[in-house]
């Protein structure tokens, strides 16, 4: 389900706080979880919510009331979690931490709330031994294959950073059994790929892999086949059916079962399907301007908005497409191709590039000054990997659900950028 501007007061909420804003509609993403617990109904079946993907509050409220489970990647990630309601300890293991390196409070997280480490390098296994941790652990595996829909999110594969190459198991599980902790727990990402029918062809290639390792793990109670599920980013692309995938799920549970001769549980980690479309960033424009040929290259025309990399980086980071709206006076003209950029002193501050970080004008109407630009499907590490570049405040979240707007994030002030500044001496 797509977002339908003309049901929120966008006008009103950008005048009352300011913009740019994220804007999170409630009864899409309550239709989302709803899905994915019907994916995973039944015995031996349990959905995880990736919260990298967005880790507001009200969005872990909603995945612990649709009986997801948690994927957390940090120590303050566990924390969120557990403020949100979710459950400590790992028995069962509601949340899971995921790393290929322990920082900050992550170990100690770990330590003091039993949570099930999910161990992505060989040294987290010993770290875990010298801090004295003696409890279950699961491991990430790479499998030698996946990807992303770049390089840079490249999840399974000799280019991948992600988890333990599979053919190093023999001494993964010897480092293991010395450090006393039963490998519990299997886990892959093998990532979507650039063709929709790819991600359940991925998922049956994966499922036979672990009936191939599986055997090998004498302790292991449950398999994870990591997220990855596709979204719809551009208008009229084909959304993914999640009933294409039950059947895979449903393969998975049966012959990982018959395999060890009991059952095992089979576990998936969405993050993006769960929010990318629920939400969108709501910026206004400034100003446009243009550039003329010369030799180096043709010229363009610049809408200039207020919202910068330093609020949604997926364009500047990996060239995604985000679909825009004009909204105001300028809506109803012809399109005509234009580029959009924010406001930050850095070239490469433009919503509208492509995978080969090149300048791609959209189809656009050309707004007039003070319209609204809105860019759609914000959801997945949108806010969650905004940042203070620049000394800017992190902008304001509005939640809407059955017609009333609620603030569920306020705009970030210098004082709240400041914060942790300090001058203490060190010995």
């Amino acid at each position: 389900m797509a977002m339908d501007l003309s049901q929120y007061p966008l006008s009103k909420l950008a005048d009352q706080i300011g913009t740019p804003f994220y804007l999170y509609d409630g009864g899409i993403l309550r239709d989302n979880f709803k899905r994915l617990g019907a994916l995973t109904e039944g015995p031996n079946l349990q959905a995880r919510y990736a919260m990298k993907a967005n880790s507001s509050r009200k969005v872990l409220e909603m995945a612990r009331e649709a009986g997801s489970w948690i994927d957390a990647v940090s120590g303050n990630e566990v924390l969120r979690a557990g403020r949100a309601g979710f459950a400590f300890g790992d028995q069962p293991p509601v949340i899971m931490f995921t790393a290929d390196v322990f920082r900050d409070n992550a170990l100690t997280t770990v330590l003091e709330h039993q949570v099930l480490p999910n161990v992505g390098s060989p040294g987290m296994i010993r770290d875990l031994r010298d801090a004295g941790y003696r409890g279950p652990i699961a491991v990430r595996l790479n499998p030698g294959f996946g990807h992303g829909h770049t390089q840079s999110c490249d999840t399974g594969g000799p280019s991948s950073k992600h988890g333990i190459w599979h053919e190093d198991s023999d001494q993964l599980r010897a480092l293991a059994k010395q450090a006393g902790l039963p490998i519990v727990s299997l886990h892959c990402h093998v990532g979507t790929g650039p063709e929709l029918r790819e991600f359940d062809t991925n998922m049956r290639k994966l499922v036979d892999f672990f009936v191939d390792v599986l055997p090998a793990f004498p302790d292991a109670t449950s398999v994870n086949l990591g997220g990855g599920l596709p979204h719809p980013y551009r208008p009229g692309k084909p959304a993914y059916d999640l009933a294409w995938y039950r059947p895979v799920l449903l393969d998975a549970v049966e012959r990982l079962g018959r395999i060890k001769g009991r059952p095992i549980r089979v576990e998936i980690e969405p993050g993006r399907y769960a929010v990318a479309g629920m939400a969108a960033l709501v910026c206004r424009v400034h100003d446009i301007k243009t550039t003329r040929d010369n030799a180096k290259g043709r010229g363009n025309s610049f809408i200039m908005v207020d919202a910068g990399f330093n609020d949604l980086i997926r364009p500047a980071m990996y060239g995604s497409y985000h679909h825009i709206s004009i909204l105001g006076a300028g809506a109803g003209r012809p399109p005509e191709p234009l580029v959009v950029a924010g406001p930050l002193c850095e070239s490469g501050d433009v919503f509208t590039r492509d995978d080969h970080e090149l300048l791609d004008p959209r189809p656009l109407p050309r707004p007039d000054v003070g319209d609204l630009l809105v860019l759609h499907d914000a959801g997945a590490y949108g806010a969650a990997m905004s940042s203070n570049y620049v000394s800017m405040g992190r902008v304001p979240q509005v939640f809407w659900e059955n017609g009333t707007a609620t603030l569920i994030a306020r705009r970030e002030t210098l004082d709240d950028i400041v914060r942790a500044e300090c001058d203490e001496p060190l010995t």
